[in-house]
């Protein structure tokens, strides 16, 4: 999963399980000074369709179609569902407010590192939320699943997402891989690949 993204460490981070009132899936919450992270819901489809239908936020990405209706949004709830959270996690982003603002999520790939991928909507951009939620979620994947890297890329036309990635601590590889993209459908994209080290 790819990016549109937005630098503080985290307040809290618990195992607690997320609020009954959502039909909360136990896992992993992560609190920071102005947002929390927290498992993906059945009842966020409707906001995730609304925030990723924006052709602006799904064109920035590896995976979101466009245009992105409410039953992809609840393949990724279902999906998400069921994710082993030792090789695959799928955070939503809520605000200041309690909105869900986002998703940022690590995925095992063929190989010893996760690949960070995360989006916010259009709403959200430029408040150093992206950099916030990246920030905290990297400290729970070298605590929770003790990696000690973490590799991540953006579209060379998102350098907004690549200063994100910088300020949460990535350095670029030089490496440059071309990526298909499903909003720009499916033209392969100039990804520019970043590693953290933790």
């Amino acid at each position: 999963m790819l990016c549109t993204r937005e630098g503080l460490g985290p307040k809290s981070i618990s195992p607690k399980s997320a609020s009954p009132l959502r039909g909360a899936r136990k896992g992993p919450v992560i609190e920071t000074p102005r947002l929390t992270l927290r498992p993906v819901q059945a009842d966020d489809a409707p906001r995730l369709a609304m925030l990723a239908s924006d052709i602006g936020v799904a064109r920035m990405t590896a995976a979101l179609p466009h245009p992105y209706p409410r039953s992809a949004a609840e393949g990724f709830v279902a999906h998400a569902a069921e994710a082993d959270f030792a090789r695959h996690v799928a955070f939503a982003i809520d605000g200041e407010d309690g909105d869900l603002v986002g998703i940022l999520g690590f995925q095992a790939k063929n190989g010893p590192a996760p690949e960070l991928g995360f989006w916010l909507g259009r709403p959200y951009w430029g408040k150093g939320y992206a950099t916030e939620a990246a920030t905290a979620a990297l400290d729970w994947v070298r605590d929770e699943w003790g990696k000690r890297w973490v590799v991540a890329g953006h579209f060379v036309d998102n350098p907004g997402s690549g200063q994100v990635l910088i300020n949460a601590g990535f350095l670029y590889t030089g490496e440059v891989q071309q990526t298909p993209s499903r909003a720009r459908g499916g033209a392969e994209v100039p990804t520019r690949m970043m590693v953290w080290l933790a």
